[in-house]
């Protein structure tokens, strides 16, 4: 593969960043940036920008409203975004969802979801992780009885999603449920599509490590969902659950992320010193400074080749598992020395200085709170999407044969 941008790319570079200067509002910079907790109301913000200049749904077909890029304009949108400290785009709907309904819906199903995934009148929040079935989710439980009475052929659920991630700001999430709880773990799952307004829903908040009301539980009772919200064949779940695993284990590896951080992390160890020296020429720091550059760039090349492999119509297998792995330990090292160079200042943590309008005391530079938060918020990459430990089992049996 060659690594360098051919003139044509560069170009489509140019263009992004010039997108990014004169359309990514600054206030919305400046809160990814600082760490800040972003609102609803930001994230729908920075959708609708990049929805209105056809940029949202970057890796759809063209017929579906994608922009028809190449893997390395997307990886290139991707890396020049997190440069300009953009709010991240919500993975959900765009890049979960999406991509299942393209590969595995019915025509009116793909009509009807994707435009809405598209203009927002939908939020998504997924359905997978349950109490007992998190990296082994064919132990779901959630149940999903299916009947047909005077309104219809429908199904009704019940049982619990944990850790839903945005699922206080969802209208509808999509689940992995139980249909057949004679056959195999993997053949009695069904995908469903299902209204959050629904009677018998029940979101509750789960606050993290960090102070931060991002993940949830969901609780169904007797939730009534139409049967045409199945996707795919009835116990046939678990081929749609794993397509999109490989979606969101590539998303995990972030990438542009670990670029950005990087950056912020260099500009720290410039600033603070040790010993009446930049931090940055202590040896011992600039050598785990450098391990974790390599590290990334070698990430890097890594995911150029299965962003290329997936734009050829191929699938991510051990790859994506690979990805996460490397993605989520380089993110938590760079997180960790971002709080290692902040010394005394890296240690306290006020959650209530990370929201707007926040006038209270702070310790240290604006940035210390937010490398705390980073930190700790960091810590579950390696488990979510399927924990690391699950992934170097998926690389064995798909590579090694083990």
């Amino acid at each position: 593969m060659d690594l360098n941008f051919t003139t044509e790319e560069e170009a489509f570079r140019s263009e992004v960043r010039a997108f990014l200067a004169d359309k990514l509002p600054v206030r919305l910079s400046e809160k990814v940036r600082g760490g800040k907790i972003l609102e609803k109301a930001d994230m729908q913000e920075w959708h609708a920008i990049l929805n209105a200049r056809g940029w949202l749904a970057n890796h759809w077909p063209e017929q579906y409203g994608g922009p028809g890029w190449t893997a390395v304009e997307k990886f290139i949108f991707e890396h020049e975004c997190a440069l300009a400290f953009a709010p991240r785009i919500v993975p959900f709907g765009v890049n979960m969802l999406g991509p299942v309904l393209i590969k595995y819906g019915n025509e009116t199903q793909k009509s009807y979801w994707l435009p809405r995934i598209l203009d927002g009148a939908d939020w998504w929040c997924q359905g997978y992780s349950e109490p007992g079935a998190g990296s082994d989710l064919a132990a779901v439980k959630t149940s999903a009885v299916r009947g047909i009475d005077a309104q219809g052929d429908h199904y009704i659920v019940n049982g619990q999603k944990t850790w839903t991630t945005l699922g206080q700001h969802a209208n509808m999430i999509f689940c992995l449920v139980r249909t057949n709880r004679e056959a195999k773990k993997q053949e009695g799952i069904s995908f469903l599509l299902i209204d959050m307004t629904s009677p018998g829903v029940e979101v509750r908040p789960i606050i993290t490590l960090d102070g931060e009301h991002e993940v949830n539980e969901v609780f169904f009772s007797d939730v009534r969902v139409p049967a045409e919200n199945l996707v795919g064949e009835e116990n046939k779940g678990w081929t749609c659950a794993k397509f999109l695993l490989t979606y969101e284990r590539t998303n995990i590896a972030g990438v542009g992320f670990s670029v950005a951080a990087l950056e912020q992390l260099k500009g720290i160890a410039a600033t603070q010193t040790k010993n009446g020296k930049p931090l940055a020429d202590d040896p011992a720091f600039a050598a785990r400074l450098a391990r974790v550059e390599i590290d990334l760039e070698n990430m890097k090349t890594t995911n150029l080749r299965v962003i290329a492999a997936v734009a050829g119509g191929g699938v991510p297998g051990a790859e994506s598992s690979m990805l996460k792995i490397r993605g989520t330990e380089i993110r938590q090292e760079i997180s960790s020395l971002a709080r290692r160079a902040m010394g005394v200042y890296g240690r306290p943590f006020i959650a209530e200085a990370l929201k707007d309008g926040y006038t209270g005391e702070t310790f240290g530079p604006g940035y210390a709170s937010a490398a705390a938060s980073r930190y700790f918020n960091n810590r579950k990459l390696s488990i979510f999407g399927g924990s690391n430990e699950i992934q170097k089992n998926i690389i064995s049996k798909m590579i090694l044969g083990l």
